[in-house]
């Protein structure tokens, strides 16, 4: 069950051109999908659809139904948009960098978008956890969500400013004595391979999508933590 980034025929969905920054190594245009919230907000969560080029619908729906818009950015070249699924071809990592830098800037800028939590899925959250530490305390947006991210093996530690939160696989071995999650806060690889604010969940299912799967554990830990990280936040303001 998949929403793909193609065209302006998404049901509930706007299109939007967001124009590149000058000069910069990225497409001349980045397509971006948009479905506002119900309710009247300044947060939204960007999702980068470099290589898949999907998202779920009912990550959509759960997104927008608790106030948030929720942004559809497909990065890759606009030639290649409209190319069968075998055809296309990833941007490069700059690429989706000066991607990711334009739709912000255009969030905060001409949609009025004061909080922006940052998703992706696979390589692609591999990409944004790579933007994220590089942008460093100037990173645009003011928290990860990264669903399977594919790192490599050899990448270097990175140092992500922002709060993060992991979700991957269960192993193999625990799955069938585990109800639904297993937990690893904070643990050695995620302090010390993605930044000092990291959460990293192991959930036994949910992380896929799909239509049999059930999707409980996975909604359930991003509600969790966004009332731990995003709504505290907003609470210490107030204090």
């Amino acid at each position: 069950m998949s929403l793909v980034t193609e065209g302006s025929g998404v049901d509930g969905f706007e299109t939007i051109t967001i124009p590149a920054q000058p000069g910069g190594p990225g497409p001349a245009q980045a397509a971006v999908l948009r479905r506002n919230s119900p309710r009247p907000t300044r947060r939204a969560v960007l999702y980068l659809c470099c290589a898949a080029g999907d998202a779920a619908s009912d990550l959509v729906s759960w997104y927008t139904e608790r106030g948030f818009h929720f942004y559809a950015a497909d990065l890759r070249p606009a030639s290649d948009v409209a190319a069968a699924v075998g055809q296309r071809r990833r941007p490069t990592r700059e690429q989706c960098f000066t991607g990711l830098d334009a739709a912000c800037q255009y969030l905060r800028e001409s949609e009025g978008i004061d909080s922006i939590i940052l998703a992706a899925h696979g390589a692609d959250a591999g990409v944004a956890a790579h933007w994220c530490a590089a942008r460093g305390e100037q990173c645009p947006v003011d928290a990860a969500i990264l669903t399977c991210p594919q790192l490599g093996r050899r990448h270097r530690a990175l140092s992500i400013r922002c709060p993060v939160l992991v979700m991957t696989p269960a192993p193999e071995r625990s799955r069938a004595a585990t109800a639904g999650l297993r937990r690893g806060r904070r643990d050695g690889r995620a302090a010390t391979g993605l930044g000092q604010h990291v959460t990293w969940l192991r959930l036994a299912s949910g992380l896929g999508g799909t239509e049999r799967e059930d999707r409980r554990p996975y909604f359930d830990e991003m509600g969790r933590w966004l009332g731990a990280y995003m709504y505290g936040q907003v609470r210490d303001q107030l204090l």
